[in-house]
């Protein structure tokens, strides 16, 4: 019981116009809230919400030098403690404001094992300003709220998919060495059209035999 941390984040409808994505506020925070209903019913949908949470506290985990295994198998043991697997998360609409909470247990520490042996958990430690043990619960908490937000976001606008392949052709635009104004032209000209390894480096191919 001492482990589980809980963090919430509020906005005000005014605050949302900038991620609404082409939806009012008010109806953007409304999808918001019925996207995490449905993952408080849909064991399918619980568990896609659920790995989203823990891309972001994962990262803070990892970075540590904690045990990412142990902090994994009690948050979904948590997830399952109503006797049926469910979303971390919870949504409402208050007073014209979106209202996102979770809670989960975090047993985390900023001494010992490879926190103070690895040299990167140690700069990890250092650039989070060397947080007590419960702080770091809380920042990964936090980060593991704001990488949810993110994803529902993406869900319940533009879609998770096109999110995941303007990611895709970044990585391959990395790869390929692109300068920013080829990086430019490349996200104009996939806007519409699909996105593979191959398509990507004859466009920057071609680019730069018309220079």
């Amino acid at each position: 019981p001492d482990c589980v941390v809980e963090v919430e984040m509020s906005a005000p409808f005014s605050a949302l116009a900038p991620v609404s994505a082409g939806f009012s506020p008010a109806a953007f925070a409304d999808r918001f809230v019925l996207a995490i209903d449905i993952a408080k019913k849909d064991v399918y949908r619980a568990v896609t919400h659920n790995k989203g949470i823990m891309n972001g506290v994962d990262a803070v985990v990892l970075a540590t030098g904690n045990d990412f295994r142990a902090v994994e198998a009690g948050v979904h043991a948590w997830a399952s403690r109503n006797g049926r697997y469910e979303s971390l998360s919870n949504a409402r609409i208050e007073k014209d404001q979106l209202v996102v909470s979770l809670s989960l247990p975090l047993s985390l520490g900023t001494t010992g094992g490879l926190t103070s042996l690895h040299p990167l958990a140690a700069f990890s430690i250092r650039l989070l300003g060397n947080p007590s043990a419960r702080e770091l619960m809380q920042i990964a908490a936090a980060t593991g709220l704001a990488s949810h937000f993110s994803a529902i976001r993406a869900l319940v606008t533009t879609g998770i998919q096109k999110g995941h392949m303007k990611m895709h052709l970044n990585n391959i635009l990395l790869k390929l060495n692109a300068s920013p104004e080829e990086k430019q032209k490349a996200e104009m000209h996939f806007q519409e059209r699909t996105i593979s390894y191959s398509a990507v480096r004859d466009f920057i191919e071609n680019l730069r035999k018309s220079r």
